[in-house]
């Protein structure tokens, strides 16, 4: 046997590489000297591509498959080395395993909410999250681009620039006021096609195609939820005379009921009812120069069960709190609106009454909306 038998026969290699993680994009095959050999056997198994980068240029590329390496199928190479030996010595080249996979479960999310104008709430905050998926579309661009000298590059490298694209891109879409916030949920589909349109050239210049996008979720802030669970109420409550009505009707009920004085209580509860009534319906007692009675420094004479209010200058009331909680939602009470009941020496701004403080802020979350 003669040396370069010996030698061609110690020569051959195989290169391969078993992808044994999740998120693994490009893969440097590593070696002594990054020496292959002629006539080495290269493995480029499903959802992976190789390229052989000599001296810094990208020579040849392999699709999934089994390949010999000679002159034959490295013409690239073979070209740019120009060996006078027939390619029978062994060659120095970086092999670099790129995954064509697709990557998904990809995470977005917005770190600091979005100020958007919406054309019936007015500014708000928005929040989002989702998920996305890409894959490597152009090798040699991605290579180029981002991986530079690397051994190993993962999503992980370059999964906050990702984000922060898609983020960037969600903003502008929901920013342009097209989609309604209140119609948004039923529009995530829509919104998310829109997103992804507009963010994957961006991916594209990393040699990266963007699949797919979900928007999973697009949330407020928790006290403009809660004014809109308020606004529902109103909606499904409708009349707010009826309404008041009906709670007093109930108060009624519930005090004939009560062993202790059930009579006086009845008839006190429902002079209350009337008074309350006349000035919800804005009616007010008229002096001698026909001009309304303004609310009183001192609280009323014979004050019935619950709270007192002043709209203007009309004294509305009593009413329970259910009642001044919708009186507030619509708009009729604000934070400084002067309430008083049993119980309190004067009257005071609502936003100083601490049982009230709930509806306070309610108040103030429609005063923002508004």
């Amino acid at each position: 046997m003669t040396i370069r038998e010996f030698i061609g026969g110690e020569l051959i290699d195989i290169v391969e590489w078993i992808d044994e993680s999740s998120d693994t994009m490009v893969y440097r095959f590593s070696r002594a000297k990054n020496e292959i050999k002629n006539g080495a056997q290269l493995v480029v198994r499903p959802g992976q591509m190789a390229l052989f980068v000599d001296q810094g240029r990208i020579a040849d590329t392999f699709e999934s498959g089994r390949h010999e390496l000679t002159t034959d199928n490295l013409p690239i190479l073979s070209s740019l080395r120009g060996w006078k030996y027939g390619f029978a010595s062994p060659f120095k080249a970086e092999v670099l395993f790129v995954t064509t996979k697709q990557f998904t479960n990809q995470k977005w999310g917005t770190s600091n909410p979005v100020i958007v104008r919406d054309a019936e709430l007015g500014p708000l905050r928005l929040r989002a999250f989702g998920t996305y998926a890409l894959r490597v579309h152009d090798a040699p661009q991605l290579v180029r681009e981002l991986v530079g000298t690397n051994s190993i590059f993962s999503v992980e490298d370059i999964a906050d620039q990702l984000r922060d694209l898609v983020v960037a891109r969600f903003s502008s879409v929901v920013a342009d006021g097209s989609i309604p916030v209140l119609a948004i949920a039923s529009r995530y589909a829509e919104l998310a096609a829109r997103v992804l349109e507009r963010s994957a050239p961006q991916f594209q210049q990393y040699g990266l195609e963007l699949t797919q996008l979900v928007v999973e979720n697009v949330s407020l802030p928790p006290e403009v939820e809660s004014a809109l669970d308020q606004r529902t109420r109103m909606n499904v409550i409708g009349n707010l005379d009826q309404y008041a009505k009906l709670q007093s009707a109930d108060a009624l009920r519930d005090a004939a009921r009560n062993p202790n004085g059930a009579a006086a209580s009845g008839v006190g509860i429902g002079m209350g009812f009337v008074m309350g009534q006349r000035a919800m319906a804005g009616g007010v007692s008229n002096g001698a120069n026909g001009a309304a009675e303004t609310a009183p420094d001192q609280p009323p004479p014979l004050p019935q069960a619950g709270w007192y209010f002043v709209v203007g200058d009309e004294r509305r009331g009593p009413v329970d709190t259910a009642v001044m909680r919708q009186q507030t939602t619509s708009g009729a009470i604000t934070a400084d609106t002067l309430v008083w009941r049993r119980g309190m020496s004067g009257w005071a701004a609502m936003s100083t009454v601490p049982e009230l403080a709930e509806l306070a802020a309610l108040a103030r979350a429609n005063a923002t909306i508004k």
